[in-house]
């Protein structure tokens, strides 16, 4: 049984961690094939955009297999390689990956939800950082991600207490993005990836790496890279190439408002 399946519905591939019966635990076996999906969907030119999630409806992941811990340690923990560390197998791809958290999100798997660059969540799911209960220190970024996204007070109520944060809780502190009912999941983050697949592909990797690198720096850095590379870009971009696009966007906001020729041809 594969550990990973990939559905490709192009523009949109959906990755599955698929262990249900483990609460799709990040197993050696898991983790390496994730890394390679993540690598195929990236390198394949008709994929413009990921969702990733988990099978079944209990867990999205709940983080490190446990009974290899024992016997493996907490290596992988640390690890900067794509087939131990899930973060950077997902932090890899240049393409949008949309989580859908179907069930709880515990510890690793925590972390796992947050390499994503959206986060819908069903009104199943619920996350945990139980890191200090159990006696480590996270080593995929979520000490530092956690507090920029919901606030320093607020990720260290969530550290400090292990406690669990229920979906509409974590939709309201800005964690996700929104909550819809577990059947509707999979096709709400399905349809909100075709909308990004709408997107140039060149430019919608090159606006993913932009908003990551100056998330990573401070804000004064950011905005000095931001500078340099929009200036270098925007150079190459001819006005009326600019102007055909702004057409086309706003007769699209007209088509989605009820406003553009598709609804006036119903009257």
């Amino acid at each position: 049984m594969s550990l990973v399946l990939v559905e490709r519905e192009r523009p949109v591939a959906t990755v599955t961690l698929n262990r249900p019966e483990a609460m799709n635990a990040l197993s050696r076996g898991l983790r390496a094939q994730l890394a390679q999906a993540m690598r195929d969907v990236d390198a394949d030119d008709t994929i413009h955009a990921v969702v990733l999630t988990g099978a079944g409806t209990r867990a999205f992941t709940a983080g490190l297999d446990l009974k290899e811990l024992g016997v493996d340690g907490l290596g992988a923990a640390n690890s900067p390689d794509p087939a131990a560390n899930p973060v950077a197998a997902i932090e890899q791809c240049r393409k949008p990956v949309i989580g859908a958290i179907n069930g709880v999100a515990i510890t690793g798997g925590f972390e796992v939800a947050l390499a994503c660059d959206v986060l819908i969540a069903s009104e199943n799911a619920r996350f945990a950082d139980t890191h200090a209960r159990v006696g480590i220190l996270p080593g995929w970024g979520l000490s530092q991600k956690l507090s920029r996204m919901i606030g320093i007070s607020r990720a260290k109520e969530l550290s400090f207490t292990g406690n669990f944060l229920d979906a509409n809780t974590a939709c309201a502190w800005g964690l996700v993005n929104r909550v819809v009912a577990a059947e509707e999941l999979i096709p709400a983050a399905k349809a909100l990836a075709a909308d990004m697949a709408g997107i140039d592909p060149q430019m919608l990797q090159a606006y993913k790496a932009l908003i990551d690198q100056g998330y990573a720096a401070s804000f004064g850095d950011g905005l000095a890279i931001e500078q340099a590379i929009s200036t270098a870009r925007n150079s190459q971009v001819s006005g009326a190439e600019v102007e055909a696009r702004r057409r086309a966007v706003i007769d699209r906001g007209r088509t989605q408002h009820g406003t553009g020729p598709t609804a006036d041809a119903a009257h």
